[in-house]
């Protein structure tokens, strides 16, 4: 019988934390395991998976996730179950390649033939973002990202609001669909003023309008509004999406591959939020392996919309000490090729297991390089005028 031989952790710019599980018999999956802010949180909780898991057969994906996820009486959350999607994601990368077939084969199959993306055009500076727009329309994308606003006070000025309608417009006349992301900056009384001048624009969806400890009053703003409302980066089973699903608070959810719980995680809530006439575009600001993950779901899901991809996102600017030269979607891929963006879209994969491969020699050498020299990623802390905290 195969076992889990082996499982390492690495952490790698600009910000990630890559998962290698190898079997008795030889076979290496790839998972990742990031958690933007909390890396060493993260690399114990996989320190733990890694002493209950040695010697496991890696075929009972079933049996492990649930034993990883009720085994230590405390459950859910960012970093328990990033640490949990990391060694999914290896195991079916695993079995996909035991079996030679792409994990969606072992979803149910294919219900498309490409799935469709889009890219991060940032926003915070509105002197950038239709020269973004443009080159993200080059690159091949039909439908972009952006932040609504920066960081804002509990009631701010109105004034701050029209910057945000212009950016989208501008956008929307060069002919792209705009998801516009107000990153829970801002509060109730903020949020549905800018949701209601957003609305002659159409855009694509709004996203986390509010902050995600708020299912009531994000039910109240779906309500108030006809633009979509997408929410879960910040949800991390399926348990998590319940509220919002039964106040019918939101239309897209978005949960993120590398904190839910993995493939099998996020298949669950793709059944779960269809139930509910729900979309699914799930979150992926990260890396090529969580990104590969996402395609899995996505090509059997059959209320998958659109996914984000992080390639040429801002947050993939490290800093001139990066080896890498500031790593990218495709630096650690020995396949780059298959994340070609065309038409809006990118081909299904069709290797076996989560259809990437992984360049493990440049792995190991920037994380090498990460550990001795590089402090793990930590977000921005935003205070006012008045110096109090805000939101980022």
């Amino acid at each position: 019988m195969s076992t889990i031989s082996k499982i390492e952790k690495f952490r790698v710019p600009p910000r990630w934390l890559f998962v290698r599980v190898e079997t008795s018999d030889g076979i290496v999956g790839w998972g990742e395991s990031t958690l933007e802010g909390h890396t060493e949180a993260v690399e114990g909780a996989i320190q733990d998976l890694t002493e209950r898991f040695i010697g496991a057969d890696p075929s009972n994906i079933e049996d492990i996730w649930q034993t990883a996820y009720m085994g230590r009486f405390y459950r859910g959350g960012p970093v328990l179950m990033s640490a949990l999607s990391g060694l999914d994601i290896a195991l079916w990368d695993i079995k996909g390649k035991k079996l030679g077939v792409p994990v969606w084969q072992l979803l149910g199959g294919k219900l498309r033939d490409r799935v469709k993306v889009y890219g991060w055009i940032g926003g915070d500076n509105p002197s950038d973002v239709v020269a973004a727009a443009l080159e993200r329309k080059e690159q091949g994308f039909t439908a972009v990202k952006m932040n609504g606003t920066d960081a804002a006070s509990w009631i701010d000025s109105p004034d701050i609001l029209r910057g945000t309608v212009d950016r989208v417009k501008q956008v929307r006349q060069i002919g792209m669909d705009v998801g516009v992301d107000f990153h829970g900056r801002l509060h109730k009384g903020m949020a549905k003023q800018l949701a209601r001048l957003l609305e002659q624009c159409q855009p694509l969806f709004i996203e986390e309008p509010l902050l995600p400890t708020q299912p009531e009053e994000i039910a109240d703003l779906s309500n108030a509004v006809s633009t979509p409302i997408a929410l879960g980066e910040r949800l991390y089973t399926r348990h998590d999406f319940r509220p919002y699903l039964e106040r019918r608070a939101i239309d897209i959810a978005q949960p993120d591959v590398a904190h839910c719980g993995g493939i099998s995680e996020l298949q669950r809530i793709a059944s779960l939020t269809a139930t509910y006439d729900v979309a699914l575009a799930p979150h992926c600001p990260i890396g090529p392996i969580a990104l590969a993950a996402c395609m899995q779901v996505a090509t059997s899901a059959p209320n998958f919309t659109i996914q984000e991809m992080s390639w040429g996102i801002h947050y993939n600017r490290t800093s001139d000490q990066d080896p890498l030269g500031n790593a990218d979607l495709h630096t650690y891929m020995a396949n780059p090729e298959v994340f070609t963006v065309k038409n809006g879209h990118l081909e299904i994969l069709t290797q076996p297991g989560i259809g990437i491969e992984i360049n493990e020699d440049r792995v190991r050498q920037a994380a090498k390089y990460c550990l001795e020299n590089m402090s793990p990623w930590r977000n921005p802390l935003w205070r006012g005028d008045d110096g109090s905290l805000r939101e980022w």
